[in-house]
């Protein structure tokens, strides 16, 4: 039988005679091809356009939508009755088992009670109303089956077979950064840090770890801190649609806020949903005043830390530890002067469709980096339920030794004016002072998107809390004030206002938090985001108001921010205002990086800054991307600040490479003498049953490109990513429970390797590291001519190698194959009889599978 997996000119040209020709009673003779009958092998197979059976790879499309990309067998048709759809003469070969895994409902039809899985079936008379339609020049075979005989499936929906549990692998990834700074008074200070996520998969199973190390070297001595962050166990519990996670976690933000724990957890998890049925790491924006290093605490862990220009900046890739917790921002100028504030972090309204249940279960310890709270038992429990009419029911209870409290509230969707959700929390509290307290909290949540307008109310929300409501977290307070943190924050001078400092006795009033965004027309955006926090028993408040505008007008774009940020304890409020305009000189210049005229991005950019004293930054710089890839991002800026401030400037240059990401920069200030130089390294490493893999940093879910053979070829999509030695990459940042496409870009093969297939799609469940396999044929490419009996072998001969690749002869019996071994036979036939069989066998030189093509003439013989 007939295995195609090389389509050729040669048999292009002959569907072509016979596709074209092949109405009623036309008829293109084969003898017209060669003025010697015997020099044309039997073709009487593509006569009334028909083809020849045999497996095909195929794209497959259900009632019009793309399943799958597989091998089929055709076979021919029993009869021109058999099928009415095309002109083929092939009928597919389409098993229970496919048709069931593209959700066509055949349980129930009784001819198909005893017919095995893997039997072939005729769909037209299996299933009525369906049929089937081969196109055979776009190898894409076309499958329409009633929407009745289909199983009632969401849109989007991807059964649960198809989910990959991916392979058993141990991962390390990594991410260092350092900076050795010199403040010009002739002290010199050294500030590292290291991040490690390093796990295992097994099967189902997966655990990770998390720690980090901090090392800073001043004038007042060395300090080296290790944090461990978390180590967890989990495992999706796919009958349940639910995660389990033993270990070190977070709670859900649902119903109550997150809490770290060290136990046990059962939850939903939505992203086993199709998108059409489901209903946030947070941007952190800010402005700096000069070359600043930004780092971000969560529940006082160090969970981010880089370096940043001076003007604007936003922060898209940060990693919480937890599903929320309010995010504390450091912004340390090269002065040594400090900015900080809170940015809230939490969800959307708590909405669910109807007749969908949302749990978590929850039991352990609390868990705190602070040497100031107990590690006290807790259990909690929440639940959302979506009810008929657009409502939700949500609810649950926390308890603990000194603590109980119980939530219940409603969601409901109301339409074209949004989404709003309401609960009350009644708790009862024992805190440090023995002292017992009982209150309330009620909480709203509105969210809308004006699409019509441009607008989107990303969250708005509003929480009331009486004087006596405590949280968990409160009555794990050993004193009744003090500092939250345990001391070991490496900067002295910043001691007493990262930390939070709490009391008891002043709990929190009323909190507002907004988040919306405006698009203006086709060239522009608005954004506002705050929140601001009040106090029992203080006038103190706690203001965030961040704010800004961008548009784009013929590729120049401009943006405005402004920010304000006032903390209890500070006398003036922060206010920071920047200005910056960018102008792509790759569009204007038409600078190219080849005689392809493929641009580089290169950016000519300005900013000003002020911090509202007077004091003010103005910068102005290029910036850009170079190699083949795009994958080396460069900045070079020159500024000025008054004041005192004298020139600055600062260069920096980025790589994306396949096996990791390096970056290094260095910025000075003349006014004082400052001058800094910072580098950071990220990555992983990944060992697996094939060996091990160096990549680019992972994400959460990741997919192994598995195309042994096929060096240095580079992947599709993904920035700096090719192929190692063996074959083998790293994609990190795979979409959970969807599927993903995966593409090697065939232009970058060597010329020893051809692919089957240059697409592979995947389906991975949460932390999975999934395998794409890619088939490779390594060996040689030749072009081959055949000779038998003194003459070249007929055209149309089919040719086929010891490994089941098949080819077509075309014109002077000449015919193109590849991944040929160093030596083997070839088998040739162009028609039934014994003399049109004949077999050649070739040997090749050594280095000619190097060879961009190889020519060859051998002659077959019996």
């Amino acid at each position: 039988m007939l295995t195609v997996k090389y389509p050729l000119s040669a048999l292009a040209i002959l569907i072509a005679f016979y596709s074209v020709n092949s109405f009623a009673e036309e008829y293109f003779n084969p003898a017209f091809l060669s003025d010697d009958p015997s020099a044309v092998a039997d073709l009487s197979r593509f006569e009334g356009g028909s083809q020849a059976p045999g497996i095909y790879r195929v794209d497959i499309y259900l009632n019009n939508t793309f399943q799958s990309r597989k091998d089929i067998q055709f076979l021919p048709a029993p009869s021109a009755a058999a099928i009415d759809t095309d002109d083929t003469g092939l009928v597919p070969c389409l098993t229970p088992a496919l048709l069931t895994k593209m959700r066509v409902n055949i349980t129930n039809l009784p001819a198909l009670k005893n017919v095995k899985l893997d039997a072939c079936l005729e769909l037209p008379k299996v299933v009525k109303g369906s049929a089937t339609r081969f196109d055979f020049a776009n190898l894409r075979l076309d499958i329409t089956v009633p929407q009745a005989m289909m199983m009632n499936s969401a849109r989007g929906y991807i059964p649960p077979s198809q989910w990959d549990e991916g392979i058993n692998a141990l991962m390390l990834n990594y991410n260092f950064t350092g900076s050795n700074s010199d403040d010009g008074n002739g002290s010199d200070s050294d500030i590292l840090f290291l991040g490690l996520n390093s796990g295992i998969n097994v099967g189902a199973w997966r655990l990770r770890d998390y720690s980090t190390w901090n090392y800073n070297s001043n004038r007042l001595g060395n300090k080296s801190q290790i944090q461990h962050i978390n180590t967890w166990v989990e495992r999706a519990i796919i009958p349940l649609r639910s995660e389990l996670v033993m270990g070190d976690s977070t709670t859900p933000s649902d119903v109550f806020d997150s809490l770290g724990f060290r136990g046990m957890q059962l939850a939903s998890d939505d992203n086993m949903l199709p998108d059409s049925l489901r209903g946030f790491a947070p941007t952190i924006r800010g402005i700096a005043h000069s070359h600043a290093r930004v780092t971000i605490r969560q529940n006082s862990y160090i969970i981010y830390q880089s370096y940043v220009p001076p003007g604007a900046f936003a922060i898209t890739d940060l990693f919480p530890t937890s599903s929320s917790g309010d995010l504390v921002v450091e912004v340390k100028e090269s002065d040594s002067s400090i900015n900080i504030y809170t940015v809230p972090y939490s969800s959307v309204p708590v909405l669910q469709r109807e007749g969908h249940i949302k749990y978590a279960l929850t039991a352990g310890k609390y868990r705190t980096n602070s040497v100031q709270q107990e590690e006290v038992g807790f259990a909690q429990s929440t639940a959302i339920w979506g009810l008929p009419a657009g409502f939700t029911a949500y609810g649950g209870f926390q308890a603990a030794q000194h603590y109980k409290a119980l939530a219940l509230g409603t969601g409901v969707n109301i339409g074209e004016f949004g989404a709003l959700s309401f609960d009350l929390t009644q708790a009862t509290s024992e805190l440090a002072d023995e002292s017992t307290h009982h209150g309330s909290s009620l909480r709203f949540l509105y969210s809308k998107s004006l699409q019509n307008m441009g607008t989107s109310f990303q969250l708005i929300g509003y929480r009331y809390s009486t004087e006596g409501f405590y949280t968990l977290e409160d009555t794990t307070r050993k004193q009744m004030k003090g500092f939250a943190d345990d001391g070991e924050i490496e900067d002295p001078q910043i001691q007493e206002t990262i930390t939070d400092y709490y009391n008891l006795q002043d709990t929190k009033r009323d909190k507002i938090q907004l988040n919306v965004s405006q698009q203006l027309g086709s060239n522009g955006s608005l954004y506002v985001s705050g929140s601001r926090q009040s106090y029992w028993r203080s006038g103190e408040l706690n203001t965030l108001l961040q704010t800004g505008y961008s548009g784009n007008l013929y590729g120049v774009s401009w943006t405005l921010n402004y920010s304000y940020n006032k903390i209890p304890g500070m006398n003036d409020a922060d206010q920071r205002v920047a200005i910056g305009i960018s102008i792509p000189l790759s569009q204007w210049l038409f600078l190219s990086s080849d005689i392809t005229h493929q641009s580089h991005s290169a950016y000519a950019t300005t900013s000003i800054s002020t911090d509202m004293h007077g004091n003010t930054t103005e910068s102005s710089g290029v910036n850009g991307t170079l190699l083949e890839d795009d994958n080396l991002t460069y900045s070079v800026q020159q500024g000025y600040q008054n004041n005192g401030g004298g020139s600055n400037g600062a260069v920096s240059a980025d790589y994306n490479g396949a096996w990791g990401n390096g970056n290094i920069g260095y910025n000075y200030s003349n006014g004082s003498g400052y001058q800094q130089v910072n580098y950071g390294l990220s990555g992983a490493v990944v060992a697996h049953r094939n060996g091990i893999t160096l990549s680019q940093p992972l994400g959460d879910t990741n997919v192994l490109i598995a195309a042994p053979g096929a060096d240095d070829v580079k992947v599709e999509d993904s920035t700096g990513i090719r192929t190692d030695w063996r074959g083998y990459a790293i994609v990190p940042y795979a979409t959970t429970y969807r599927m993903n496409r995966l593409a090697l870009d065939t232009t970058s093969l060597p010329e020893n390797v051809d692919l089957e297939e240059s697409v592979v799609s995947v389906v991975p469940t949460r932390g999975a590291l999934v395998r794409a396999k890619f088939s490779t044929h390594v060996g040689a490419r030749a072009l081959l001519t055949l000779t038998h009996a003194d003459n070249v072998v007929p055209f149309g001969a089919l040719v086929t190698t010891e490994d089941g690749n098949s080819s077509i002869v075309g014109d002077d019996g000449q015919v193109y194959l590849s991944g040929l071994a160093d030596h083997g036979q070839l088998t040739v036939s162009w028609g039934k009889a014994a003399s049109q069989h004949c077999v050649a066998h070739y040997s090749l030189a050594a280095g000619t599978t190097s060879q961009a093509i190889t020519k060859l003439t051998r002659a077959c013989g019996t």
